[in-house]
């Protein structure tokens, strides 16, 4: 599923196709995907300006000058990509503006598109629940450290927590983690504020990097040109299994977490 970074990237290379043009058409040709779409979605949007993008999380926010926002999330397959062509069998969304087609592409349709009021987009119920973002001051050591005292949750477990921080998805916390060289199965309880603070550094300085190289293409996520992320490249442990580590030489670990893979050096991260 795409993280923060992948998300981010769209979203900026969405601004300079959609900012300030006006919607000529929207056209739904696949009137469900995770969810319902807004029956009333196509009439909203056409002959909207946008006026907006932006991100929250691992969300995307299209505002316009009607007052009303288009919340999207990318799911497991979701991309927007410019048609050069006809519109393919998983092109679900198709929106027309700036004498371009973009259309929401989603195979596996775990994606999901919301139609909101934009002044009242922090209250809904997908996005009012979530922590701060990872890159700004309310992610801090002592914010960090706070959320986990007392708490038996592993520090993987904790950074997955989108109350805690939002945005941060299994690749990134595995790469912060081993940044920060702490034990992924650690108990976040017993975090000290020196580790609390290099955490948010490591946090912030993978997803930094992560967004400069356009994210990570595991599987599904390319940009709206079709071009693929890079950041998969430069993975310091994830998906790296038996490979050595590129601080000590040690065989990197893999082992599951709640169902998901974790990726860690046994030697650098206690």
């Amino acid at each position: 599923m795409p993280e923060l970074p992948e998300v981010e990237t769209v979203v900026r290379d969405l601004r300079p196709l959609l900012v300030g043009q006006r919607i000529g058409r929207v056209i739904v040709r696949q009137p469900r995907l995770r969810w319902p779409l807004p029956e009333e979605l196509g009439q909203r949007l056409t002959g909207a300006t946008v006026t907006a993008i932006r991100r929250r999380a691992k969300y995307g926010l299209i505002d316009t000058d009607r007052a009303d926002t288009l919340l999207f999330h990318l799911g497991m397959s979701g991309t927007f990509r410019l048609l050069e062509g006809a519109a393919g069998k998983h092109d679900h969304v198709l929106i027309e503006a700036g004498g371009r087609t973009l259309a929401f592409h989603d195979p596996r349709r775990f994606g999901s598109l919301h139609l909101l009021p934009t002044a009242a987009a922090a209250l809904h119920p997908l996005l009012r629940k979530l922590g701060p973002e990872p890159l700004s001051a309310e992610f801090s050591a002592a914010a960090l450290a706070a959320a986990a005292k007392g708490r038996r949750l592993t520090m993987k477990a904790l950074l997955l927590d989108q109350h805690v921080v939002a945005g941060i998805g299994n690749i990134y916390a595995s790469e912060a983690l081993y940044l920060a060289a702490l034990d992924p199965a650690r108990a976040a309880g017993t975090m000290t504020m020196a580790e609390a603070a290099a955490l948010v550094q490591s946090v912030r300085t993978v997803l930094l990097e992560a967004i400069a190289a356009g994210g990570s293409t595991l599987r599904d996520h390319a940009r709206p040109s079709g071009e693929s992320g890079y950041f998969q490249h430069d993975f310091r442990v994830y998906g790296r299994a038996g490979q050595p580590c590129r601080s000590c030489g040690r065989p990197l670990r893999r082992f599951v977490q709640n169902g998901r893979s974790t990726f860690c050096c046994p030697a650098c991260q206690h």
